[in-house]
């Protein structure tokens, strides 16, 4: 069988595979499982699988990129790179000082970041399994505005990909109006590594969502969540939210640094809320 399916994909032109998704789309997938499947046969995989694997690893990846446009290919790469960053400054422990801590163990750091400037980081730990938080953060980014009176609304302005999608986001005015109403665009990359999920994003350009009268367009520099069973209670998770962002507009660094770092510590508890309201549903259903 997969003999038989590399000489079909070796017959064809790559020129000419590139003109049918299909075909390609059932190649690639069709040696891939036959090569897991083998793979897994054995001890170990033999030295001919593991080139084949590559090549055909690399013919996959060649092909993922003719599905998509350039633009998209450059919304996908900025997002992976704002995964990249965003990672980079939470996995450097060095210089991180207190900001606000919660009698519950909820807390919040921030340092300067050279090239970034001043972020945040939420550390936090949630009674709920991380599967319940991928949902409402991921699967349900759109109606976070129901739970979350921070956010007015979210909004999917396009799809790419599994993993990719740009975003309109509306802030609400914070307290007292301090901080007046604001606007972001982003591209959100979402992916799993084993048993952690990280969810990134960074300021994008998007044509088709121009600044809106009278709503400042606020930028977000490299920022991610990180979520994973916490280690010992796997039905607990621990979330990790880095964020970078810049309000624009004429801001004293007092009102912002208090602003981001009380915007953090109220989406925990306005998260744990809608979590375990949606628990205590179920439970009566």
């Amino acid at each position: 069988m997969l003999l038989a399916t590399f000489k079909l994909c070796a017959g064809i032109s790559y020129k000419h595979v590139l003109n049918m998704k299909g075909l390609r789309h059932q190649a690639v997938l069709t040696i891939g499982q036959e090569l897991n499947r083998r793979a897994l046969g054995g001890p170990t995989p033999s030295a001919w699988i593991n080139q084949v694997r590559r090549r055909s690893s690399l013919l996959g990846s060649r092909l993922e990129d003719s599905l998509y446009s350039d633009q998209e290919m450059a919304y996908i790469r900025q997002g992976e790179e704002a995964m990249q960053k965003a990672l980079g400054i939470l996995s450097n422990q060095e210089g991180w000082k207190k900001e606000n801590q919660q009698a519950n163990g909820d807390t919040v750091l921030s340092k300067v970041v050279p090239d970034v400037g001043k972020v945040f980081r939420l550390e936090v730990v949630v009674d709920q399994p991380m599967e319940r938080l991928y949902e409402e953060l991921v699967d349900r980014m759109e109606a976070m505005g129901e739970w979350n009176p921070n956010v007015k609304e979210i909004k999917v302005l396009q799809k790419i990909g599994k993993d990719t999608v740009i975003t309109h986001e509306l802030a609400a005015e914070s307290a007292g109006n301090l901080v007046g109403p604001r606007d972001f665009v982003s591209v959100r990359c979402a992916k799993r590594r084993g048993s952690t999920c990280v969810l990134a994003g960074m300021a994008t350009h998007f044509g088709e969502m121009p600044e809106q009268k009278g709503v400042i367009r606020g930028e977000h520099g490299p920022t991610c969540m990180v979520l994973h069973p916490l280690a010992g209670s796997p039905s607990k998770t621990k979330l990790t939210w880095l964020l970078s962002i810049d309000l624009k507009g004429w801001l004293p660094k007092t009102i912002i640094n208090q602003v981001l770092s009380q915007t953090q510590m109220d989406f925990a508890n306005h998260l744990r809320h809608h979590l375990d309201s949606n628990l205590a549903s179920e439970a009566r259903c």
